[in-house]
């Protein structure tokens, strides 16, 4: 058998695995390992064209009877045993962008290998590629018809060779999480060294016993809406009543971590974008804590909110859309801000020349022009009370 054998898997059935051989040529009686399991087994069967075979070659599509399934699955690699592909998590590639939105490191995609469908995001925009010579451009976006070098982050590995190396197993697409169509196409060049070196520590005290210690269920309330709308007046009272309740609670509020963690972002949208995903880390990290957190940040994209709550724990994440009309929130900016952002004065405002993204199916929606802040509260504690979350 040729060590550079590899096929990536469309189908399984039982012990029986079906796909195009991409490099290499493989023999019944041959030993093969299934990635990213990596696990071995034995090539007991060979079939093309619906007839037996004793071999097949590059290009051939075929079914191989295995001897033991080895975590076969659609889109594994199956390989040579003595020279296996990799898998890892997180990549250096070159991207081409023909999505109908710029490209925004932190944002959620999914990424698809072959017929894997994997979450995950570009983590840096290193540089863009201009022109026929590639030359290198600082860049913090990627608009469509533009190529990049870039870093992504995927939530489970995946079996690879590099694009150079093997064009079918180092290619991908992106979609966007707001459509079904290819926004983009991909080449991976290498694994990160940290993608293999980084693992998770076992911890003795897990999040349940977190949250049994405070006797109460952690969740995090997440309020968006426009600037002036209310969040945080609202998120002020529903804490104080949290408290008064006896739960746990921690309050992150938008112009309050800007003053600390995330004082280096400004308000372009790959800031924003960077903004949310780093709030959402907090979240997550102080639900694992067995904590209530509430959060109000504007949070203007649909994709960020989404990427927030797949970051949670099914069933604790709850998106509170606070809900005033713009003329309204206007009205209320005791900050001129809006006012600021009319003249031109203050760039990338939500609402004027930023766009704000409207919830599509919130949990909760408050409108802020009939309720009082403790209103909302009171709406807020009896919706999650309903849901079992509150004792």
């Amino acid at each position: 058998m040729s060590s550079t054998f590899r096929m990536r898997i469309d189908n399984v059935n039982g012990d029986t695995v079906i796909g195009t051989v991409s490099a290499g040529q493989v023999a019944v009686s041959d030993q093969v390992k299934v990635v990213p399991s990596a696990l071995g087994t034995t090539i007991i069967g060979l079939t093309s064209n619906g007839l037996k075979v004793d071999h097949a070659t590059t290009g051939q599509t075929i079914e191989l009877k295995l001897k033991k399934a080895a975590g076969a699955e659609i889109s594994s690699v199956i390989c040579a045993k003595v020279n296996p592909v990799e898998s890892a998590d997180q990549f250096e590639v070159k991207i081409h962008w023909h999505g109908d939105q710029p490209l925004l490191a932190g944002r959620p995609y999914t990424f698809l290998f072959g017929k894997l469908r994997v979450s995950g995001s570009v983590t840096t925009i290193k540089y863009k590629l201009s022109g026929n010579k590639q030359t290198h451009l600082a860049a913090t976006v990627l608009e469509t018809g533009e190529q990049c070098i870039a870093t992504i982050s995927l939530h489970q590995p995946v079996a690879f060779t590099p694009f150079e190396e093997n064009q079918l197993l180092g290619a991908f697409n992106i979609t966007e999480t707001t459509g079904p169509g290819v926004a983009g196409t991909g080449q991976i060049k290498f694994a990160l060294r940290r993608a293999s070196n980084i693992h998770r520590q076992s911890l003795d005290l897990d999040r349940h016993a977190h949250a049994t210690q405070k006797q109460q269920k952690p969740c995090v309330l997440w309020l968006t809406g426009l600037s002036g709308s209310g969040k945080s007046t609202i998120a002020n009272a529903l804490e104080t009543r949290l408290h008064a309740l006896g739960h746990h609670t921690f309050l992150l509020d938008g112009d309050n971590v800007r003053h600390g963690l995330n004082r280096d972002l400004g308000f372009t949208d790959a800031d924003r974008v960077e903004n949310i995903r780093r709030i959402s880390e907090v979240a997550r990290l102080m639900s694992d804590a067995g904590l209530i957190v509430i959060t109000s940040f504007i949070s203007p994209f649909v994709s960020e909110r989404q990427m927030a709550r797949e970051l949670m724990t099914k069933g604790e994440f709850f998106e509170i859309y606070i809900d005033a009309p713009l003329e309204v929130c206007e009205k209320r900016d005791e900050k001129g801000l809006y006012a600021k952002a009319r003249a031109g004065q203050l760039k990338n405002f939500t609402g004027i020349d930023s766009a704000y993204e409207p919830p599509k199916k919130p949990e909760i929606v408050v409108d802020s022009t009939r309720l009082s802040p403790d209103d909302a509260a009171s709406l807020i504690i009896k919706h999650l009370k309903g849901k079992a979350r509150l004792r």
